[in-house]
């Protein structure tokens, strides 16, 4: 890659919303390209939904032609009803990504928190923040899927910069 230069997607995948978030990281700085959401209905038929998803993601990945990508992995404690449109979303988001032929980088979500926070423990509140001072914002990213999407796509730059470190 020229001088170094990576664009990541990060997506933060739900039914109702899928975040995205789209970084430039180059010498040890990363840059904000874009970030959104991605809404649908719950009036909408099921299947319309994903497929809303499938179209919208696949115009964002030609807007912005990301080179690598990022999701959190899926970690459900109470709710299974949600945990099915999410893994539902989930896999539409994959199948875009692996349509491309982009590397998807899969991370815990303990691992974004301590990623961009320096503390598996935080909240919405503390990731938005950080999320906004390492990108150089003058606000909090909203809503917090895009925050979330951009957390991601950090996580993903730090830990596969380290890793190509560690390999030299």
């Amino acid at each position: 890659m020229k001088n170094n230069f990576r664009r990541i997607i990060g997506i933060d995948p739900g039914l109702a919303s899928t975040g995205w978030g789209v970084i430039d990281y180059a010498q040890n700085r990363f840059s904000l390209v874009n970030y959104g959401v991605i809404e649908t209905p719950a009036r909408e038929i099921h299947g319309i939904r994903l497929l809303k998803i499938f179209n919208s993601l696949n115009s964002i990945l030609d807007e912005y032609s990301p080179t690598e990508s990022a999701m959190e992995t899926l970690y459900f404690a109470k709710n299974v009803t949600s945990a099915m449109g999410v893994s539902e979303a989930r896999g539409v988001a994959t199948l875009c990504l692996a349509i491309r032929g982009i590397p998807l980088g899969e991370y815990k979500p303990n691992q974004i928190k301590q990623a961009v926070t320096g503390t598996a423990a935080a909240d919405k509140a503390l990731v938005e923040r950080c999320v906004k001072m390492l990108l150089g914002l003058k606000a909090e990213p909203k809503p917090d899927h895009a925050a979330d999407a951009l957390a991601g796509a950090i996580t993903h730059a730090n830990f596969t910069a380290i890793s190509s470190r560690l390999k030299a």
